[in-house]
C-alpha cells in the first residue's frame, strides 16, 4: 500500500478541543498525529464522516521551546475508526485541516 501523505506527519499527542460548528457543546480529545493537512485524533464522542470541526490543540512550551502556542483549525472528518473491542468508547478521528491559524498564549487572552 503506497502513502499518499504529501505534507509531513508528526506523532505528538496533545490536546484538543473540537467543536461542531452547527453544535453547541464542545468535547474533549488527543491527538495522535499531526501535520499542516490533516490530524488523527481520539475522542469519545461518535462523530461522522463529512462533519465540519473547529479545532484547539495546544503546543506546550516544551515542544515549542518557548511559550505555550494554540493551533486554531478548521476541518472535515474524512474517516471514523471505532474501536469498541479495546475496553474504551474511544473512537479514533481523521480530519483533512483546511485552514489553520497560529496563536500565541498572549493572544488567546484578549
Amino acid at each position: 500500500m503506497t502513502d499518499r501523505r504529501t505534507a509531513r506527519r508528526y506523532d505528538l499527542s496533545l490536546p484538543v478541543l473540537i467543536r461542531i460548528p452547527v453544535e453547541r457543546d464542545a468535547c474533549n480529545g488527543k491527538t495522535r498525529d499531526i501535520s499542516t493537512r490533516g490530524v488523527y485524533f481520539m475522542v469519545e464522542n461518535d462523530l461522522n464522516a463529512g462533519a465540519e470541526l473547529d479545532l484547539t490543540m495546544t503546543l506546550p512550551a516544551e515542544v515549542t521551546g518557548g511559550i505555550e502556542v494554540f493551533i486554531r483549525a478548521i476541518g472535515k472528518v474524512v474517516r471514523v475508526d471505532k474501536h469498541p473491542d479495546n475496553g474504551t468508547h474511544h473512537v479514533g478521528v481523521a480530519a483533512l485541516i483546511q485552514r489553520y491559524e497560529i496563536v500565541r498564549n498572549e493572544s488567546m487572552k484578549a
